[in-house]
């Protein structure tokens, strides 16, 4: 008899209001400035794991658009996606952070709340796709560097004695 399979059932999507005047949330020039500035890819934290992989002969894909999610890295050899958080955007200790958002609270809190969401849908899909998903905080990759390349040698590692299918 074969084990059964249980599909976890979809989260409904988390609504997010427009960050607009009309509809009640202001900024200053200087946040506005400032916002801007913050990149998607080619973080700091995200250039400076490459590097370590690559020193370590490592090859891999960045930024791939045909997986979930968009991985920051992709090592499909070994079907390993790693993705670089960043704290704030997807809600590193968010029940301490939450209560404490001050300005354009209305806003804040569901766009956080969906990026987690958005990344846990991502991290199931991966997965269902044979995919082994690692996802380091971009302090933890700048402060521990050595500790994240390790865990991803170890996967490796893993993976070669292993003999992952379709490789």
């Amino acid at each position: 008899m074969a084990a059964q399979v249980y599909k976890i059932p979809e989260e409904e999507p988390i609504k997010v209001p427009r960050f607009e005047e009309k509809a009640g949330f202001y900024t200053t020039k200087q946040r506005s400035k400032t916002m801007a500035k913050i990149r998607g890819k080619n973080s700091k934290p995200e250039l400076l794991l490459r590097k370590a992989l690559w020193v370590k002969n490592l090859r891999y894909r960045i930024h791939d658009k045909s997986l979930p999610g968009t991985p920051d890295i992709v090592i499909k050899k070994y079907k390993l996606a790693i993705f670089i958080d960043g704290e704030f955007w997807h809600g590193y200790n968010w029940e301490q952070v939450k209560p404490k958002l001050k300005a354009n609270k209305e806003f804040w809190v569901p766009k956080i709340e969906r990026n987690m969401q958005k990344d846990r849908l991502h991290n199931r899909q991966l997965q269902e796709m044979g995919y082994t998903v690692f996802r380091f905080w971009s302090e933890e990759v700048l402060k521990h560097k050595a500790r994240v390349v390790n865990q991803v040698l170890l996967y490796i590692e893993a993976a070669r004695t292993i003999k992952i299918p379709n490789l």
